[in-house]
């Protein structure tokens, strides 16, 4: 499984970071959606959108890169 993982690329954007950042810029800015860009080797766009106080949407492509099933 580890050489699994290590071959597997990491997804370009998380958005981790834009939950902070989005609620920053939206009140340095005077906006509540914007567009957001990471820079990084495998860099992407997503649409930051401020939904409400303390709550962030994030909007932008997405790949599976694995499926399953959980039973309880």
């Amino acid at each position: 499984m580890e050489s699994f993982v290590r071959a597997l690329n990491e997804d370009p954007v998380i958005g981790a970071a834009h939950t902070v950042l989005g609620p920053y810029w939206s009140k340095k800015l005077g906006k509540k959606e914007m567009l957001a860009y990471q820079a990084s080797q495998r860099g992407g766009e997503l649409t930051v959108k401020i939904l409400s106080p303390g709550r962030v949407g994030l909007i932008g492509n997405a790949v599976i890169i694995s499926k399953g099933e959980l039973y309880l």
